[in-house]
């Protein structure tokens, strides 16, 4: 059992869960991993790697809709015992109808991750979603009155799931976003001024505005943040889960850019970038809706 852990801490690797379903879409998978992998806290140490990837799937292999096989590390039950170790859970696109139709995995991960949140909101943990992934977190009602995006080709089905989820489950609807790259729900800190923000956006104004989204984890290199209050997150719906929606494919990438900007540092994803040849397009991160 992997020791308790309040936060990401930033002389030990954050743990990432990545859950494939079968048929999974594998550059949903592929970009999130890349950038991972080559996060480091020291550009010039490759022992200082950010973060520890798991990948966990229904079968020992599993293979893409593109035809790839990925050999996965833990069985979905394996996943399961195992998810307080944890910090991140990826979920990717792929084989939507038949993963909701017939109600299969990653759907009992999703909701299981979310009350342990509830359950432990002393830990800080993230939910990420990569394109047509944001259809099984919406149809586990874990975004109820937060925003959301999808890839645009889905944007109907998805409005429809989340509008189907609030009514099944009397909870608040979702707002969805359009054309944007990602969209980040978190609000656990107040995080100064907008200059000190450079990555902030919001679809109202298409720029940078103080914000109350959190830039970093607890251990934020540099940081002189308070430590936030427990009580305060544990009362947030979902125990102040941070919960990150992708767009279409390629749109993962810029999202896991944004993890390393807020658990490692800002630095560290532009090292990430520069190394993937990548322009880091920013989402927009939710300064108004609570988590």
């Amino acid at each position: 059992m992997a020791a308790h852990k309040t936060s990401a801490v930033s002389d030990e690797p954050i743990d990432v869960l990545f859950a494939l379903q079968p048929k999974f879409n594998l550059m949903d998978f592929a970009g999130p991993l890349q950038v991972f992998t080559s996060a480091q806290h020291d550009s010039k140490d490759e022992a200082s790697k950010a973060f520890e990837v798991t990948i966990a799937g229904a079968e020992p292999k599993v293979i893409s809709e593109q035809g790839v096989i990925i050999g996965s590390q833990l069985s979905f039950k394996e996943a399961h015992d195992r998810l307080e170790e944890f910090d991140i859970l990826v979920i990717v696109g792929g084989n939507s109808k038949e993963i909701l139709d017939k109600e299969q995995e990653p759907l009992g991960l999703i909701n299981n991750w979310a009350e342990l949140q509830k359950k432990d909101p002393a830990r800080e943990r993230t939910l990420l979603s990569v394109c047509t992934g944001a259809l099984f977190l919406a149809r586990e009602n874990i975004l109820s009155g937060l925003s959301a995006t999808t890839h645009p080709d889905y944007m109907t089905q998805f409005e429809n799931v989340c509008s189907d989820a609030a009514t099944r489950n009397l909870t608040e609807r979702t707002d969805v976003i359009e054309d944007a790259r990602y969209v980040v729900n978190n609000l656990r800190f107040d995080l100064g001024e907008e200059d000190e923000n450079p990555y902030i956006r919001r679809k109202s104004d298409g720029g940078r505005r103080p914000s109350n989204a959190r830039k970093g984890s607890m251990s934020f290199k540099g940081s002189n943040l308070r430590r936030e209050s427990i009580a305060r997150r544990a009362a947030m719906r979902l125990g102040g889960l941070r919960v990150i929606t992708a767009g279409g494919v390629s749109a993962g990438i810029d999202a896991a850019l944004y993890l390393v900007s807020a658990l490692v540092d800002d630095d560290c994803a532009a090292e990430v970038a520069r190394l993937l040849q990548w322009t880091w397009n920013k989402g927009v991160v939710v300064d108004g809706l609570d988590v």
